[in-house]
């Protein structure tokens, strides 16, 4: 019998696609370089998680994203999103 995180030998979990990123892998997704995305993060422009003093990119914020300026027809300012989004109920 296959596990719960399988179909058919695929893992579904694989086929979703990740959780988190880590803050390399999210900025080459939106085409900046790390640095440039530490420094939003660290001024507190990009959402993110800090464990244990790693930062990572949880994969839903970047769907978010994409779905705000998909919606909205319309550029997001990553920087004015994120103080929108503070304290709304998830």
């Amino acid at each position: 019998m296959n596990s719960p995180s399988t179909r058919e030998g695929v893992d579904t979990a694989a086929a979703v696609g990740p959780t988190f990123y880590s803050v390399p892998d999210a900025a080459k997704l939106i085409g900046t370089s790390p640095v440039t995305l530490y420094r939003a993060i660290r001024d507190g422009e990009f959402p993110a998680l800090r464990v244990r003093g790693r930062l990572i990119i949880p994969a839903r914020v970047l769907d978010e994203m994409v779905s705000a300026a998909v919606s909205q027809q319309a550029v997001v300012d990553v920087a004015a999103w994120v103080p929108a989004t503070r304290g709304s109920a998830s």
